[in-house]
């Protein structure tokens, strides 16, 4: 059960520094313009060595991010329940530390697929019709590593809950 629970913790704490890392920084697709190459994230777009905020609220970006950040904060209160769970594996009042960070890590990796679907769905219909030389680069990659991470964590954690839980009402 404890190997299950350590490899959960690995998998959300690396899952949640990638989640982090992809939301903040500016490498989520890359483009050849004119003056050189450009690259974009959820927050800034960069043209040779100068980078600006988005002025735009374009409703895919913000859908994006949302969906980001609500995978970032599951992620990381799954990651506090389950090392709560490692230190101290007792349930109380119903409530077992094992299954609500094993659902945490569930929701963190509906919400940030959510957001990799929604990104895109919208850019490789945008892009791939407008422009011809551009390409997905590594902090949209990362977001991608994270959604499978965060859904592993969740099998493990639900694995070591099905390991510790009883079988049925008589046998406690």
């Amino acid at each position: 059960m404890y190997s299950f629970m350590g490899g959960g913790l690995f998998c959300a704490g690396v899952g949640n520094i990638l989640l982090v890392v992809s939301t903040a920084t500016d490498y989520w697709i890359q483009y050849r313009q004119a003056s050189g190459y450009m690259h974009q994230g959820l927050w800034r777009y960069c043209m040779t060595g100068k980078c600006m905020m988005h002025s735009d609220s374009i409703a895919y970006w913000d859908a994006t991010r949302a969906f980001m950040i609500l995978s970032i904060l599951a992620c990381f209160f799954g990651l506090l329940i389950g090392i709560m769970a490692f230190i101290n594996n007792t349930s109380f009042g119903g409530f077992d530390k094992t299954f609500a960070a094993g659902i945490l890590y569930f929701i963190s990796c509906f919400f940030v697929l959510l957001a990799m679907a929604v990104y895109t769905g919208v850019t490789v219909n945008y892009y791939g019709k407008r422009y011809g030389n551009w390409r997905f680069s590594w902090s949209y990659i990362m977001g991608w590593v994270s959604v499978v991470l965060t859904f592993f964590s969740g099998i493990f954690y639900m694995c070591a809950y099905r390991m510790h839980a009883p079988i049925g009402p008589m046998s406690r």
